[in-house]
């Protein structure tokens, strides 16, 4: 579900699977459309969106959830003048100390958040008739899961079952990441239905365990680095080892208009996967094959609407 509507899977293309277009950290009591110009962000987003497009991406997965910036209208006018596809989102920000949480969430039940965010996927985004493509939350990188965030957690599996959304959970280490897939399946949702986010802060063994275990692994602090395209590629040489390149998703995680900044600040471009890594993985013995897995066959999988029950 893109925000231009529905499109088959099949049509996604070579996508990055988790991106970010526009973000404001000033807090959920005090972000809203109000703090932006849509016409100045898609000026100076336009052109990075369009570089990618001219190097072969047909899909941006765009992650910036409600209370952090999230504007479908916004997502809406890039797509429309980039020719790309992008997905936007339900759901709601645990991490950072729950300053992106809007207040209700604290004493509203799992039921009652599910319900709202499935009412976005029945009626569109607030007013807008933009649909989301996924569901994104994110939790602290405790070992411990809080009671908030396990309630996030829970939500989401709710809203999976109720609308065959993908959850994409903004983690880091392989502690809360279990911890997530074990609310999963108390809720009756399969692991397949379910995304490490920021994978690349546990270890091999983890992701090796996770992927196993049915859920993608997202590797996603891509950026125009010798020593960090290094690791990636010696990440993905164990997954594809341990016969699990068919659950792995890339990304950038960039991006990042930051509202409040001159001119939206230091943005970086989307372009080092295809610059950098695929001629590093390709050096590294990886065939067209396997790239192609990486790039279109999994987010294709990962973003399929469908209920995955365990």
């Amino acid at each position: 579900m893109t925000v231009n509507g529905a499109i088959s899977p099949d049509d996604m293309g070579q996508t990055l699977s988790h991106e970010h277009v526009l973000v404001d950290f000033i807090g959920a009591d005090s972000t809203g459309y109000h703090r932006w110009d849509r016409e100045e962000v898609t000026a100076k987003v336009l052109p990075y969106l369009q570089q990618i497009k001219d190097l072969g991406i047909q899909t941006l997965v765009e992650c910036t959830p409600a209370y952090v910036g999230r504007d479908p209208l916004l997502c809406k006018m890039l797509s429309e003048k980039s020719g790309m596809y992008i997905l936007t989102n339900t759901g709601y920000y645990g991490a950072m100390n729950d300053q992106y949480i809007p207040k209700h969430a604290h004493t509203k039940t799992a039921e009652q958040l599910a319900e709202r965010w499935i009412s976005e996927w029945q009626n569109g985004i607030e007013d807008t008739g933009i649909k989301p493509g996924f569901i994104k939350i994110a939790v602290a990188r405790d070992s411990v899961l809080s009671e908030l965030h396990a309630k996030l957690a829970r939500a989401a599996a709710k809203t999976h079952l109720a609308t065959g959304l993908t959850i994409n959970s903004h983690t880091g280490p392989g502690s809360p990441a279990f911890q997530q897939l074990e609310i999963l399946d108390e809720e009756g949702v399969s692991p397949q239905a379910f995304i490490w986010t920021h994978s690349q802060r546990g270890i091999d063994e983890e992701r090796i365990r996770f992927a196993k275990q049915g859920g993608w692994v997202s590797i996603d602090n891509m950026r125009d680095d010798p020593k960090r395209i290094e690791s990636i590629v010696e990440m993905l040489s164990v997954m594809k080892a341990n016969n699990v390149l068919n659950h792995v998703l890339l990304s950038h995680d960039a991006g990042w208009y930051r509202v409040g900044e001159p001119n939206g600040g230091d943005f970086r471009d989307y372009a080092s996967l295809s610059l950098k890594l695929i001629p590093a993985l390709k050096q590294s013995g990886f065939t067209d094959l396997e790239i192609n897995q990486l790039l279109v066959e999994n987010p294709k999988h990962a973003y399929t609407i469908r209920v995955r029950k365990n």
